[in-house]
């Protein structure tokens, strides 16, 4: 029998009484497999910080990035394509500012799962899993806080503009790995986040005699009581206090900052204001933000839905590319845009397109990705993969590649029981530069 046969698991290792009986082949293996732990612990990778960019509803693959313009009408759509700077990829005509840049992105084709419903394609994105009817898992944005924590005296994972759904929460993680939620949209006129002033009548020495007061209270308790709650509850609080007493955590938030032609490069509008401070964040030291914006649930008159919604969206998210680049951040933020899940391949009898997860498109930019990159395809109609399909599962182990986190680490959910930060999934290493 050779050391082959006797390799043990990580969790095997764990078992009680895995070392009885141990021959010097094991011994040498088990301390192998013991020092390969080591590269479990996270450490930063090429992407320091991730902008996940959800657009809630489902967006059309087809009026979008994977237009078909050779189809039959009724497949093709009412909207014309358009060349990019990337060979052979057209992009929807609404796309004129994003088609300059495809050079800098990589454009995912041929995305897919099996979830039709809103709630269980959303789950997917944010998590890297299917729904489960008996554990809630975390999101990513909660994964990486976890494992990382905060940078700067920034809260390491924020909400733009709030919880867009429960899927982008903590699941079985402690609730301190929440994000921080705005409270407020940013394009809103006098826009300020919620709590992160000192209250009217508080100066910096009355506020400090509060936190110190505040932290007699915080021990008597928990000499007494031991929970999750109570640790959650402790560790909001620290954050909160020196979000409030950082002044350059503060700014971060505080978009007025920029210089006029730079909010008007971004647009003064939803989805430009978002991402401008979505930039703001990860310059400061944010390591994810999860940013939504618009809904694209069309059902009924794709054509004029679109034309309503994309053109501030194409505009600011060009510009926050080239931003990102110009800064010299586009190489450590990873940029993804995504949705739930596609539209059919027809257009329906309202003039819309209905729900389809067996293919849509995500496209990704920074963050140690090649640049001008067209990955997968669809099939001549925009109904299925036809060539590199990509799953949710490798999607996702990527991006956690990307970051520096091992996708198959094990977390401890309730009752201590492991489970991997992604189960299943593989590095796409062809799409890393």
């Amino acid at each position: 029998m050779t050391c082959r046969d006797h390799l043990l698991s990580r969790r095997n290792l764990l078992t009680v009484g895995a070392f009885g009986g141990l021959t010097l082949c094991n011994f040498f293996r088990i301390r192998s497999v013991m020092a390969d732990q080591k590269n479990y612990e996270s450490k930063e990778g090429t992407a320091k910080s991730v902008i996940f960019i959800f657009l809630p509803g489902g967006i059309a693959h087809q009026e979008s990035f994977d237009p078909k313009p050779y189809a039959p009408l009724e497949y093709r759509g009412p909207l014309n394509s358009i060349e990019t700077s990337l060979p052979g990829v057209r992009f929807s005509e609404l796309f004129p500012q994003m088609a300059k840049i495809a050079n800098k992105t990589v454009v995912c084709r041929s995305m897919t799962h099996g979830e039709a419903a809103h709630e269980r394609g959303t789950h997917n994105m944010f998590t890297g899993y299917r729904p489960s009817p008996a554990l809630q898992y975390p999101s990513m944005g909660s994964v990486v806080a976890h494992e990382f924590g905060p940078r700067n005296n920034l809260p390491p994972y924020v909400l733009i503009p709030s919880l867009p759904t429960p899927y982008a929460g903590t699941g079985y993680l402690s609730s301190s790995y929440a994000g921080f939620s705005l409270g407020a949209d940013p394009a809103n006129e006098g826009f300020r986040v919620q709590d992160l002033a000192l209250p009217g009548g508080v100066d910096e020495t009355r506020f400090t005699r509060r936190q110190k007061l505040l932290d007699v209270v915080n021990e008597h308790f928990k000499q007494r009581e031991k929970s999750d709650s109570m640790e959650a509850v402790d560790t909001f609080y620290e954050r909160a206090y020196g979000l409030i007493g950082s002044p350059a955590a503060r700014e971060a938030f505080d978009i007025s900052k920029e210089d006029a032609a730079i909010r008007d490069a971004y647009g003064r509008n939803q989805a430009g204001s978002r991402m401008l401070l979505a930039r703001r964040l990860v310059e400061a030291g944010v390591r994810f933000v999860t940013l939504t914006y618009g809904g694209w649930d069309h059902h009924d008159n794709i054509a004029g839905a679109m034309r309503g919604q994309v053109p501030p969206f194409d505009q600011a998210l060009a510009t926050l590319i080239n931003d990102l680049d110009s800064r010299g951040l586009l190489d450590s933020t990873l940029v993804c845009v995504g949705s739930e899940f596609g539209r059919t391949p027809k257009i329906n009898a309202t003039a819309g397109r209905d729900h389809w997860p067996k293919v849509f498109s995500l496209l990704m930019a920074g963050g140690g990705l090649k640049r001008g990159l067209a990955w997968g395809t669809s099939d001549a109609t925009a109904s299925e993969p036809d060539q590199d399909p990509l799953t949710v599962e490798d999607w996702a182990t990527t991006v956690y590649h990307m970051l520096g986190i091992v996708a198959d680490k094990e977390l401890m959910a309730p009752g201590n029981r492991p489970i991997e930060i992604v189960d299943g999934g593989k590095v796409l290493k062809d799409l890393l530069a």
